[in-house]
C-alpha cells in the first residue's frame, strides 16, 4: 500500500474569480470522494424534492468538464514537493475510484 498522498483540489466554479477554492485531503481517494460529494451537493441543490439522487459517470464528467477550472496537486513524497495534475489526470482518478468502490 503506497503512503497516503495529500492532494489538494483547486477549483473555481464561475467566470467569477471570487468562486475560487481549494480542498484538501489526505489521500486521492478523499480527493475523489470530495468532488463527489460537491457534485451530489449539487444534485440535490437542483433537485430538492427528490429523495434519492442516482447519477452516472457521464454526468459525474459533465460536473467536472462544467467547472471554469479544476486541478490537482498531490504531494510526492519522493521530492518532497506537489506535483499538478489537470482535469483529464481527476477524470482517471475518478473512473479508477469509482470502479474499485463498486467492485466492494
Amino acid at each position: 500500500m503506497q503512503a497516503a498522498r495529500h492532494t489538494i483540489i483547486l477549483m473555481q466554479t464561475s467566470q467569477n474569480r471570487s468562486t475560487r477554492t481549494f480542498m484538501d485531503y489526505d489521500s486521492i481517494a478523499q480527493a475523489m470522494d470530495g468532488i463527489c460529494g460537491l457534485y451530489e451537493r449539487k444534485l440535490k441543490e437542483l433537485n430538492p424534492a427528490m429523495r434519492h439522487l442516482t447519477y452516472d459517470i457521464a454526468d459525474l464528467y459533465n460536473f467536472i468538464d462544467g467547472l471554469v477550472d479544476l486541478s490537482a496537486l498531490v504531494f510526492d513524497h519522493s521530492i518532497q514537493a506537489y506535483l499538478p495534475n489537470d482535469r483529464q489526470w481527476i477524470k482517471q482518478r475518478m473512473f479508477q475510484h469509482l470502479r474499485k468502490l463498486a467492485s466492494h
